[in-house]
C-alpha cells in the first residue's frame, strides 16, 4: 500500500508539473548589444539565453525573485519585458508589470522570450520599445559605385533597418542622397510584382503608413542620375517590372559582335508589329557597324542573369517573338536558325553551370543518333558509350532520349532547349537499367561514404554505402537508413517483381548476404535516398508500376517469407515504453485494407497484433519532418456542410496521408493513460528546427548561401479554344 501511495504521489507530481509548468527563455541584457536597429548577442545565442522552467501559478514577483537568485551578479533594478525575434534581430515589446499577478493571468505563453534588463538602456544605448517602433528589415536597391567612385549602370541590393514609425524619407538620408525619388515594390491584384514611385508628399509618412513590411524592397533614385540611369532601365536589367512600362516603346540593343563601335548599346524605338529584321538593321546603323553584318548577324534576348538566349528569327514581329518593350537584346555574329532548324544548348554531364553550355544549330528532322554524333564531334569527346538527356526546368537531367531513330521534332525538342551528353550506353528498347541498392535500417559502424548518382552512368564499385541522414523517433530503427550499392541490373519491362528479386540475387555484391529465396526480400523504389514506393505484388510486371528510366530499387531482407497481396500495407509499429517518453524497436505490421482505409480497421488490426483490447490502445502516426505525432481515432467521422451526411474516414487522405513504411506509435492504456506520444528527441528536434529558422531569418548572423540557379525563364502562351 505504501508503494502504491508513493507511486500515486509521483504520478500526481508529474501530472502537476506537466500541466502547470512552462518554459521561459531569458535573454540577459548584459550579454546583448544594440546595432542595426535591433538587439544582437555579443558572443553567441547559446551564451545569451537561459532556459527556465517555472510554475505559471506563481506571481510575477516570484519569477523576478527566482531570476535574482539565479543571476547573483545582477545589480540594480531588474525589468522583465516581452521580447520577440524579428528579421532584424531581437526587439523588446511591453514591460511586465504587477508583481502580485499570477503568470497565467498575464497571458504569458509557453516558450515566451523575456528580456532581462534595467528598463532603460543596453551597453549605454537607450533601447526603443513597443510595437510602434518595431524594426523593419528592408532590401534597398541603389546604383553601384566603381573603384574610382563613379556610379555604374548596375543595381546593388543591401539590407537596411528602420523603425516602423520613422518617415519613409529616412531611406534617402541613410544613403546620403539629398534629393531623390523612391520606388517601392508592390503586388498587383494578379499577384505580379510592380514598382511604383512614392509621391514627394508621402515621404513624410511612416513606413507602416506606407504599407512597407519586413523584406520589402525599395529603389533609391538620385535626382542627379535620373537622366543618365532611368529607373525603368535599371529595373528592367534586374528583371523587374516598372509601373510605367506600358508607356515604353523601345528596346535596348547591345553590341556583342566583338567589333569596336562608338556606342556599346543603343535604344531602338519600335512597336509590337515591328519586324525583327528591320530592328536588327536599324541597330547596325545606329551602332555604326559594318554593313556586311546585315548578312551574318542575329538578335538574341538577354535574360536577367545576362545569359544569351536563342536567336530570334528575322521574319518574326516583336509580338510573335514575345519580346517585351524595354527588354535587352544582343547583336551577335552568326545567322539565326531558319524555320526548319533548331538552336540548341548542350553540355557534358549533369552538373550544369549556367553560361558554360555549348551551342549548335541542327535540322529539326535530324535523328537523335545523328544529333548525338554532331555534339560529340563539337565537344571533342571520343567513343560511342554516350546518350542524350533533356535538361528540365530546374537544371537537372530528365528522361533519356531512348528512341535514337526518332527525329528531334517527333520528340518535341524546341529551339532553346538544353541537351545533356551523359556517359553510358542506353539499354535496348523494352529494357530498364536499374541501380540496385541493399537497404538496412541501420548502417555499419564507421565512416560513411556518399555514393555518386548512378543515373549519370558513372560506374562505381559494388559495396559502396550511401547514408540517408534523417530524423526519427527514439528507438525507431528506420529513423536512419543506409543504402549499399550492389550494381546495375538490366532487366525487361515485362519481367515481374519476383524476377527482379531473383536477378538481383545474382549480382556479385549480394553474394555476401544469406538470402534463402526471393520471398525473403521486399522491394522498394528509392526516393530522396530512402525507401519510397513498395513493389508489393510479386507477380506484377515492372511496366505496370511505370518505374521510368531514372528509377532506383532497394531490397530489404526479411526474417521470414512474405507474399503481399495487392491491398496489404506495411507499417512500422513501435510500442510506447511506459513512463520513459521513448519507444521499443520497430516491428513490421501487415494491414489488409480490403475493408477500407479506416481508423477503426487499423485500430482493430493493431490491437490484434499487440494482443490487447481495442479500447485499451491509442495509436498515432509519426511525422519525422515535424517531430510530431498525430493520434488516430476511430470516431473522427466528419460532417459535410452541404449534404449533411457522415463522411467515412480515409487514412490515405488529410490529415494522415498514410502509406507504406509509415511509423505508428502504440500506447498501452492499461499501463499508461496520458495523451502524450512525443519523446525527448522530438523536443530537441523542434528546438533545433526553431533555432535554424531564427538563424536563417537573421540576416546578420551569417552570409547567405546562393541557391542553385534555375533555368532561363521562357514565356508561356496558353490558348483556350471555344467549345460553344
Amino acid at each position: 500500500m505504501d508503494a502504491a501511495n508513493i507511486e500515486l504521489q509521483t504520478k500526481r507530481a508529474e501530472w502537476d508539473s506537466t500541466n502547470n509548468n512552462f518554459e521561459l527563455h531569458l535573454h540577459l541584457g548584459p550579454h546583448y548589444h544594440f546595432f542595426n536597429g535591433a538587439l544582437h548577442p555579443i558572443v553567441s545565442q547559446a551564451e545569451s539565453v537561459w532556459d527556465l522552467t517555472f510554475d505559471k501559478r506563481k506571481t510575477l514577483g516570484d519569477l523576478r525573485q527566482s531570476i535574482f537568485q539565479l543571476l547573483d551578479f545582477w545589480e540594480g533594478d531588474m525589468i522583465l519585458s516581452v521580447a520577440k525575434f524579428v528579421p532584424a534581430g531581437l526587439h523588446v515589446y511591453q514591460m511586465l508589470d504587477g508583481d502580485d499577478l499570477m503568470l497565467c493571468e498575464m497571458e504569458i505563453a509557453d516558450g515566451e522570450d523575456l528580456f532581462v534588463w534595467n528598463g532603460v538602456e543596453v551597453g549605454g544605448i537607450q533601447i526603443p520599445t513597443g510595437s510602434d517602433c518595431e524594426p523593419l528589415l528592408l532590401n534597398v536597391l541603389h546604383l553601384a559605385t566603381s573603384g574610382e567612385g563613379e556610379k555604374c549602370q548596375q543595381l546593388v541590393e543591401s539590407p537596411h533597418v528602420f523603425p516602423s514609425n520613422a518617415e519613409v524619407g529616412a531611406v534617402l538620408t541613410a544613403l546620403a542622397v539629398p534629393v531623390g525619388v523612391l520606388f517601392v515594390s508592390a503586388t498587383d491584384p494578379a499577384g505580379e510584382e510592380n514598382w511604383v514611385a512614392v509621391p514627394k508628399e508621402d515621404l513624410k509618412k511612416t513606413f507602416r503608413e506606407q504599407g512597407l513590411r519586413n523584406k520589402s524592397s525599395v529603389l533609391v533614385q538620385d535626382s542627379r542620375d535620373d537622366n543618365r540611369y532611368p529607373a525603368e532601365t535599371l529595373l528592367l536589367k534586374q528583371g523587374k517590372w516598372f509601373a510605367g512600362m506600358n508607356e515604353i516603346n523601345w528596346l535596348q540593343v547591345q553590341n556583342l559582335c566583338e567589333l569596336e563601335s562608338e556606342e556599346k548599346q543603343v535604344k531602338i524605338s519600335a512597336t509590337v508589329n515591328t519586324v525583327v529584321f528591320d530592328l536588327r538593321i536599324k541597330a547596325i546603323k545606329e551602332l555604326k557597324l559594318m554593313k556586311e553584318l546585315a548578312e551574318n548577324s542575329c538578335l538574341r534576348s538577354i535574360d536577367r542573369n545576362g545569359k544569351l538566349l536563342c536567336p530570334v528569327p528575322d521574319s518574326y514581329t516583336l509580338k510573335e517573338a514575345e519580346l517585351k518593350m524595354g527588354s535587352s537584346l544582343g547583336l551577335c555574329p552568326g545567322k539565326a536558325p531558319t524555320s526548319s532548324q533548331l538552336f540548341l544548348f548542350f553540355t557534358v554531364g549533369s552538373d550544369v553551370q549556367p553560361g558554360t553550355e555549348m551551342e549548335i544549330i541542327v535540322e529539326e528532322t535530324i535523328s537523335v543518333r545523328d544529333c548525338l554524333k554532331l555534339m560529340l564531334e563539337k565537344s571533342g569527346l571520343p567513343g560511342d558509350t554516350w546518350h542524350l538527356r533533356k535538361m528540365d526546368w530546374c537544371y537537372e537531367a530528365g528522361e533519356p532520349l531512348c528512341e535514337e531513330d526518332a527525329t528531334l521534332r517527333e520528340l518535341m525538342i524546341c529551339s532553346g532547349d538544353t541537351l545533356l551528353l551523359i556517359e553510358g550506353k542506353l539499354p535496348p528498347p523494352g529494357f530498364l537499367k536499374v541501380p540496385i541498392w541493399w537497404y538496412q535500417p541501420w548502417g555499419p559502424t564507421g565512416h560513411w561514404k556518399s555514393h555518386p548518382d548512378q543515373r549519370t552512368g558513372t560506374p562505381s564499385p559494388g559495396g559502396v554505402w550511401r547514408a540517408a541522414s534523417t530524423q526519427g523517433a527514439p528507438g525507431d530503427l528506420h529513423g536512419e537508413v543506409s543504402l549499399r550499392y550492389l550494381g546495375d541490373l538490366e532487366i525487361s519491362e515485362d519481367a515481374t517483381v519476383a524476377e527482379l528479386k531473383s536477378q538481383a540475387m545474382t549480382l556479385s555484391s549480394s553474394s555476401e548476404f544469406v538470402i534463402p529465396s526471393p520471398a525473403f526480400l521486399r522491394a522498394w523504389t528509392v526516393e530522396s535516398q530512402r525507401p519510397g514506393r513498395l513493389l508489393r505484388t510479386n507477380r506484377q510486371q515492372l511496366k505496370e508500376y511505370r518505374l521510368g528510366r531514372k528509377t532506383e530499387i532497394c531490397l530489404e531482407l526479411l526474417q521470414k517469407e512474405e507474399n503481399l497481396g495487392p491491398q496489404d500495407v506495411v507499417l512500422r509499429t513501435q510500442m510506447r515504453l511506459p513512463g520513459e517518453r521513448a519507444y521499443a524497436p520497430c516491428v513490421d505490421l501487415v494491414w489488409d485494407t480490403a475493408r477500407g482505409w479506416t481508423a477503426g480497421s487499423l485500430r482493430q488490426r493493431v490491437a490484434h497484433f499487440c494482443s490487447l483490447p481495442v479500447e485499451k490502445i491509442e495509436i498515432a502516426k509519426y511525422f519525422p519532418e515535424k517531430f510530431e505525432w498525430l493520434p488516430i481515432s476511430s470516431w473522427n467521422q466528419q460532417l459535410t456542410k452541404r449534404k449533411k451526411k457522415k463522411k467515412q474516414d480515409n487514412l490515405q487522405g488529410a490529415p494522415y496521408y498514410l502509406k507504406d513504411g509509415d511509423t505508428i506509435g502504440i500506447k498501452n492504456l492499461l499501463v499508461e493513460d496520458d495523451e502524450d506520444f512525443s519523446t525527448v528527441a522530438d523536443d530537441l528536434g523542434k528546438k533545433s528546427q526553431e533555432a535554424l529558422r531564427v538563424q536563417s531569418s537573421d540576416l546578420f548572423s551569417s552570409a547567405r548561401t546562393p541557391g542553385r540557379p534555375r533555368a532561363p525563364e521562357a514565356s508561356l502562351s496558353i490558348h483556350v479554344g471555344s467549345f460553344r
